[in-house]
């Protein structure tokens, strides 16, 4: 039996961004505090945890300290180093969940990929290559054109570039970290990509409804729940993250972004250990959201309910122009005026290009199809200004 007493439990978070921040926001009503460890001074976190931490993500001495104060670790970005974790873990006795070794699997394409290539859950065809003639080898392999990954470090976008035969394969690996940090994966047909963020607890699991995800220059611009495509679709991409669940090491919240196929099949694309830009939708439009539901996994709380409230759609405000500058938005009237439509900014204090400033997401109100959500999200998200 869960015994809450006041003072709560405290959860210690590696990172202070925008998961952070809507992570100390779920875990206030659940009598749980918060303290974030990240270096940004002030970062987007601070103002709804308990106390901030400003040190680097691989400073030991400091997550020591994060440690010393919290009931348990966890961690909001992929950044956090695993090492210092494990040790800190192991020295003081302090729970960190998901596990450690769970980011040695996520930090790592090529490390991911096999995991789950061996434990028999679909994802594309892909190759390690060190070198540029193993480029050339592997497009003559899996075929012509691929996308050339970085193993570690890419993320929205960042660290994948398409590539053929024709393409400069020494520039490319040097645009993805260089020779050794790489793989070569198959461009996959698809109809559409979906994500399920699914939870692993103490002994149980659980997952949302799936969702359908749209990507521009390979950054998550909108998601639509539910996923417009067959019931069955849905039900595969649910059993495809619970065998994901099963390869994971330790309790949270993962993301697990999907691919489906023209014949209704699904493959994996990649995993998030943490909560996910496509799971922000649960905030209003699921009995609870993925914070919440990370916060109860990781100390070890029975599971809330994941069951949708009703359609909706979720749009990212991203950072527009050509320079970074100080970060304000104008225009919002619209947004707070409208039915079923709610703002989400994330506090940062400096905007740059395509960088995820905030959200706006829309549940149904009346009789609205998914479709028309997510055009109402759209209009309402390109109506806001960034000054």
């Amino acid at each position: 039996m869960t015994t809450l007493s006041t003072p709560g439990p405290t959860l210690g978070v590696v990172g202070g961004g925008q998961l952070g921040r809507m992570l100390a926001e779920a875990a206030a009503p659940l009598g749980v505090d918060v303290i974030v460890l990240d270096p940004t001074p002030d970062c987007p976190a601070a103002p709804p945890a308990g106390d901030q931490i400003v040190a680097e993500f691989d400073d030991v001495d400091a997550i020591r300290e994060l440690a010393e104060r919290a009931d348990v670790l966890t961690f909001e970005i992929e950044l956090a180093d695993q090492a210092a974790l494990e040790r800190i873990e192991r020295d003081t006795g302090v729970p960190c969940h998901p596990k450690p070794s769970t980011l040695d699997l996520i930090h790592d394409k090529l490390v991911q990929k096999r995991a789950l290539d061996d434990a028999g859950i679909p994802v594309p065809a892909f190759r390690e290559v060190e070198s540029p003639d193993e480029v050339a080898d592997a497009l003559d392999d899996l075929g012509s054109p691929a996308m050339l990954k970085a193993r570690t470090g890419g993320y929205d976008g960042r660290g994948n570039v398409p590539v053929d035969r024709d393409t400069d394969h020494a520039a490319a690996l040097a645009e993805v970290g260089g020779e050794g940090n790489a793989m070569v994966e198959s461009l996959v047909e698809y109809e559409r990509e979906l994500s399920v963020i699914a939870v692993k607890g103490d002994g149980e699991t659980a997952a949302f409804p799936v969702g359908e995800n749209v990507h521009r220059e390979q950054i998550l611009r909108e998601t639509v729940v539910p996923a417009r495509t067959t019931d069955a679709v849905r039900e595969r991409a649910r059993d495809v993250a619970e065998d994901v669940l099963d390869v994971m090491d330790g309790r949270g919240v993962y993301g697990i972004e999907l691919f489906e196929h023209a014949d209704g099949s699904i493959s994996v694309n990649e995993i998030a250990p943490r909560p996910h830009n496509s799971g922000h939708w649960t905030i209003e439009g699921a009995h609870s959201s993925q914070f919440a539901q990370h916060a109860r996994a990781v100390l070890g709380w029975p599971l809330a309910a994941t069951d949708l409230r009703c359609p909706t759609a979720m749009a990212n405000l991203l950072g527009d122009g050509e320079r970074s500058r100080d970060a304000s938005i104008e225009n919002v009237d619209d947004v707070l005026a409208a039915p079923g439509a709610h703002l989400h900014w994330y506090g940062k204090r400096e905007t740059r290009p395509l960088r995820k400033m905030g959200h706006v997401t829309c549940v149904q109100t009346d009789d609205e199809s998914g479709e028309d959500l997510l055009s109402t999200a759209r209009a309402l998200r390109d109506g806001v200004d960034f000054a």
